[in-house]
């Protein structure tokens, strides 16, 4: 769950939206509730000034008065009327001058951001723990372009996901080794329920025509109960061992998008998430990976332009159809 950092109301934190000069990069937190006199040691560890704390409702006033900011932390838990707009503000933003962007979602609004999401320089983060909001910090730190310079965004995206990645895996280790005390002496053989959406009132669009055509052999040697078994007997390592010594979420993730695309079937980003087997942060870092690669397609739902589904590339499912079938034998599943 997301750390709370609720104690006091931004009306009172408002900070001038022009700024003296500092050589540290400059901060600004948007959020409804915040505390900053518990945020302020955090941005100056991770080399930041604080430029000021300032709630949703007031933010895009404060946004088109900021001269200058090299950093926007957002947190957007909870859905407002007014977020949407906000979002593609920031985004808009972000693209127009280089800024680096963290949204902090929680999973009533991940999709709507992921949706939102334009600039190669946001780092979208669900539920995050301190860790991982200070590994976004950092990596913020880390990646702070000018307007109009060209960058490696393969190569830039990579460093920062990884620089990203091992914070916060270090100190999930750390907290790990001093909890656990043994590994489980009754493991579960029960596979794990189905990859789907958590609970909501949303109705997303059924696949009603077929995903795209893959090879007719492939496609008949290969089922999603075949490819879902696979990823049930991958889930159960962690019964025996650490869990995070095979953490492998891209992998996960293209064998769920596969078994849905055999299945006839879309899948969301939460769902994906969930699928990742990970933390819902590294999952969204990961998605986005693989779309930038072009094995998984961003497809809008037309029943609700806030909502995006995940599918594999066509060139990705014959792949990976491919290898399921050349690597069958070598399988005791």
């Amino acid at each position: 769950m997301m750390e709370d950092f609720s104690y006091s109301s931004p009306a009172s934190l408002g900070a001038d939206p022009i700024a003296p000069h500092d050589e540290r990069a400059g901060l600004l937190v948007i959020a409804d509730w915040i505390d900053r006199q518990e945020l302020e040691p955090v941005a100056h560890a991770a080399g930041f000034r604080l430029l000021g704390t300032i709630g949703t409702d007031d933010a895009p006033a404060r946004l088109d008065q900021q001269s200058q900011c090299d950093t926007l932390l957002l947190f957007c838990p909870s859905a407002t009327p007014l977020l949407e707009r906000l979002l593609v503000q920031v985004e808009t933003q972000a693209i127009q001058t280089g800024m680096a962007v963290i949204l902090v979602a929680g999973w009533d609004t991940v999709e709507l951001a992921f949706a939102c999401l334009r600039s190669p320089h946001t780092q979208l983060l669900c539920d995050p723990d301190r860790t991982e909001l200070a590994a976004a910090l950092v990596a913020a730190g880390e990646h702070r372009p000018l307007s109009g310079q060209v960058h490696d965004r393969d190569r830039d995206s990579m460093r920062l996901q990884q620089l990203s990645e091992e914070v916060g895996r270090l100190a999930r280790t750390i907290d790990a080794l001093t909890q656990r005390t043994r590994l489980s002496a009754a493991p579960g053989f029960e596979p794990a329920p189905r990859m789907s959406d958590r609970p909501s009132d949303y109705f997303g669009m059924p696949a009603l025509s077929p995903l795209g055509a893959a090879p007719a052999s492939a496609m008949s040697d290969v089922t999603a109960n075949q490819v879902r078994d696979l990823l049930r007997a991958r889930r159960i390592r962690a019964d025996f061992l650490p869990g995070d010594l095979f953490a492998d979420p891209a992998w996960d993730m293209l064998l769920d998008l596969l078994a849905a695309r055999l299945e006839q079937e879309r899948v969301s980003v939460s769902s994906l998430c969930i699928a990742a087997a990970v933390p819902p942060t590294t999952a969204l870092r990961w998605i986005r990976t693989l779309c930038d690669k072009g094995l998984v397609e961003r497809e809008a739902d037309p029943q609700d332009g806030r909502r995006i589904f995940i599918s594999l590339a066509q060139d990705a499912t014959d792949a990976l159809l491919r290898w399921f079938v050349a690597s069958r034998r070598f399988l005791t599943i």
